[in-house]
């Protein structure tokens, strides 16, 4: 049986998704700038505890 798709990885998840990710780009900007007008909690991928 192969492995599972999704090996979760908190480094690999924040450098890609994270905050700083997201405000690199021109679309990342955007993408944060949706979030906060929908009212999001969370605008971006963090390794904080539930």
């Amino acid at each position: 049986m192969p492995k599972r798709t999704y090996q979760p990885k908190k480094r690999h998840r924040l450098k890609k998704h994270g905050f700083m990710a997201r405000q690199a780009t021109v679309g990342g900007k955007k993408t944060l700038k949706r979030r906060r007008a929908k009212g999001r909690v969370k605008v971006a991928a963090t390794n904080e505890k539930k």
